[in-house]
């Protein structure tokens, strides 16, 4: 199987560690980009994968802004070849009710966690489009499918990243290039972790399943989704939400 390289935004982060480990173990080139304020907590990540057998790039880049993924892709490029797979994973949160929200706040969640998708994608697709190959991946979440009390900014992001999965699948299916959404719904991560017991609580209750998804239940659906035998599934939204929210 050829090598591939792969680029996962938010790579360092909960879900993003799991997924560089999935497809570094696929056997993948894999590159983790992270915040360049992360830097040494990247670093000492990217040397506890070492330790475990697992060769993981680092590459510093601030996804909401063009200019700059654009030099950070460039600069992947130069070192490890073309992108071949691109999980768009980076994002962050920032809520409020819309009454109170501020347009800090929604600039924010919007510039991170959608013109990320396409400020990254933007960057590879012409490659990928000249290889006649390419998976790319974008991770947004059950609350871009439902909507969330508080978060009409996570909430537009999210549904908006499927709307660019749907519409770039169309322009690139026939070129080797599937464009698939991933829909977590609530992953025990340290920051879901954090929160006060009687919160969880009440999550872990409103899920059928009774329990809150691992970030390795995610991760094993972007490597099967970024897998080269997996080439006729593209524009589809994958829900991994334990029955949270169910649609047809």
């Amino acid at each position: 199987m050829t090598k591939r390289v792969a680029f996962v935004t938010g790579g360092t982060g909960g879900i993003g560690r799991a997924i560089c480990q999935e497809l570094a173990q696929a056997g993948n080139q894999v590159v983790a980009g992270y915040f360049p304020p992360e830097k040494e907590a990247a670093e000492a990540w990217q040397a506890e994968m070492k330790e475990q057998g697992l060769e993981i790039g680092i590459a510093p880049g601030d996804v909401s802004s063009f200019e700059d993924t654009e030099a950070s892709i460039k600069a992947i490029e130069e070192q490890f070849g073309g992108i071949d797979i691109v999980v768009n994973c980076a994002g962050i949160t920032r809520d409020g009710t819309l009454k109170k929200m501020g347009y800090d706040q929604w600039s924010a969640v919007m510039s991170t966690n959608l013109d990320s998708a396409f400020n990254v994608t933007r960057q590879v697709i012409n490659g990928m489009l000249e290889r006649g190959y390419g998976r790319i991946i974008n991770i947004a979440s059950v609350n871009g499918q439902k909507g969330q009390f508080g978060q009409a900014n996570y909430s537009a992001a999210k549904a908006g990243l499927h709307g660019f999965t749907m519409a770039v699948a169309q322009e690139t299916a026939r070129k080797g290039i599937t464009v698939n959404t991933v829909s977590p719904g609530y992953i025990s991560t340290p920051m879901t972790e954090a929160m006060p017991q009687n919160v969880l609580d009440a999550i872990v209750g409103s899920i059928p399943m009774g329990r809150m998804g691992s970030v390795d239940e995610i991760a094993s659906v972007v490597g099967w989704l970024a897998d080269e035998r997996n080439a006729y599934i593209t524009g589809a939204n994958i829900p991994v939400n334990g029955g949270l929210f169910i649609s047809h």
